[in-house]
């Protein structure tokens, strides 16, 4: 049976705007860049040129309200004046001539040379190959990635031959291609299966002797020894002495294990950190300014404004003027939305910022690890009375430039713990502590975590032996056994 009923509920929902502000805030500088590209394009009421203050009278927000039409489109929120300059000036007039600071260029040029793939195919030329042998290592070539590697089994290589190219072979004759073409082509060591071929290929390309002779011969027989640094085993296993096997070590740390990252051709770009806020001391005192960049300055249009001229003088309102003030009003209230919420997300950024700055002080003034206090989002958001995720939002992505070098904001963010005497200290300097006692410690017989533990516990820093290995893992610093060199 079908009943109705009322039921009230309480929701709290973040409008279209809140969650477009919240991602505005949450993107570095180059990524806002492009963001604040994009939408100057969608919105053509945009401009981030400085236009000549436009006055218009009060019969424009008014034209449509003695309209009898059964729609009527209420102007009277449009304030053109808010999105002008004050600048009576005409922007050419305070640009210089010729090439100035004013005209910079900001995209970055780069060579349009060959690709890394297109450069393999085109040394198959040099081979003397019959068109179906050919075929085969063009599809070789194609399925190396950018490590230098073919990931791939031979035989699923075999089935794509046959579907995509034609081409009906066995596993047998593409292990040939690939072993006596593919593998000399350069960079020497691309067309591997496995690290261990990788390896092996460039050292057989390189003149012959007894060091190279047997280093092939422990990859090819003891690879897993090699790997795992069990150098007794080796010794054992092949007779030979210690600086022999330092010579061979020596040997294989030449080769290269990605021989594709070494392209010269490679057309990737380099990753640039561009920094969003830059701290300074001047006469002993921190200075916070935030990247011009983050900071446009965005005003209504020229064409724009003409239109609305058009319209406010026009003594006949046609519908199709009518139609057009409707879309220039709708594209004016997107515009002045997007103004308030770039200068909401600078005030944003700047007080989080600064509030960061004060809580760590004096790792600021000083550059010192061991300065840096334990700091929570928690901490920042009740500072300055903000929601954790903005706080969030603004550490997880941004940069700042420091007298002592360009850091990631996140990496302030540390947990406490306490020292033997009660204080509580960062987490980030107890594996500053760490990371320096391992670069100290012998590499001929590496310290274990139990080891370090106890020089922890030593220099006033109670850690468990698991939490020593929590930390190292983070630092990305393997066990002692794969610390271990020849010396």
């Amino acid at each position: 049976m079908l009943k109705q009923g009322l039921q009230f509920k309480l929701l709290q929902k973040l409008s279209p705007q809140q969650i477009q502000l919240m991602k505005l805030i949450q993107l570095p500088t180059q990524a806002f860049e492009e963001r604040l590209k994009e939408e100057m394009e969608e919105n053509p009421a945009l401009d981030d040129g400085k236009e000549e203050s436009e006055n218009f009278d009060d019969d424009l927000s008014n034209e449509f309200d003695d309209d009898n039409d059964s729609e009527k489109i209420n102007t009277d929120d449009i304030n053109i004046d808010e999105y002008m300059s004050d600048d009576e000036v005409p922007s050419y007039k305070t640009q210089t001539s010729n090439y100035s600071a004013d005209d910079e260029e900001k995209n970055v040029p780069y060579d349009a040379g060959i690709s890394f793939h297109q450069s393999l195919k085109n040394q198959l030329n040099t081979f003397r190959l019959t068109e179906e042998e050919f075929v085969i290592a063009e599809h070789l070539a194609g399925s190396i990635d950018d490590s230098g590697y073919i990931r791939r089994e031979i035989i699923d290589l075999v089935d794509d031959l046959a579907f995509s190219a034609n081409v009906f072979t066995n596993e047998e004759e593409v292990i040939r291609i690939l072993t006596t073409v593919v593998h000399h082509l350069d960079p020497i060591g691309v067309g591997a299966r496995d690290l261990k071929e990788c390896l092996v290929i460039q050292l057989k390309a390189k003149e012959s002797n007894k060091i190279r002779s047997l280093s092939i011969d422990i990859l090819e027989n003891a690879f897993d020894h090699f790997v795992k640094k069990h150098y007794t085993k080796l010794q054992e296993k092949y007779g030979i002495s210690e600086d022999e096997l330092k010579s061979v070590n020596t040997e294989i740390s030449k080769l290269n294990p990605k021989p594709g990252s070494s392209f010269a051709g490679n057309n990737k770009f380099a990753e640039q950190i561009v920094p969003d806020f830059s701290i300074k001391i001047i006469d002993g005192e921190l200075d916070l300014t935030l990247n011009s960049r983050n900071a446009p300055e965005l005003h209504i249009s020229k064409e724009y404004s003409n239109m609305m001229r058009g319209y406010q003088e026009s003594n006949i309102k046609s519908q199709s003027q009518k139609d057009a003030i409707f879309f220039i009003k709708q594209k004016l209230d997107a515009a002045k939305w997007f103004i308030d919420a770039i200068k909401q997300r600078q005030q944003t950024l700047l007080v989080t910022m600064n509030a960061i700055m004060h809580y760590q002080y004096e790792y600021f003034l000083t550059g010192d690890d061991r300065k840096l206090k334990p700091m929570i989002l928690k901490d920042i958001a009740d500072d300055i009375n903000m929601d954790i995720s903005t706080i969030s939002r603004v550490a997880s992505s941004k940069y700042v430039s420091t007298p002592y070098g360009t850091k990631l904001i996140k990496e302030f963010f540390s947990e406490s713990m306490k020292n033997d005497q009660g204080e509580d200290v960062s987490t980030k300097e107890i594996k500053s502590i760490l990371e320096s006692v391992i670069c100290e410690e012998s590499k001929k017989k590496p310290l274990t975590d139990e080891k370090l533990a106890e020089i922890l516990k030593e220099k006033g820093y109670p850690i468990a032996r698991r939490t020593i290995a929590k930390y190292r893992e983070q630092l990305d610093i393997p066990v002692a056994r794969l610390r271990k060199e020849i010396l």
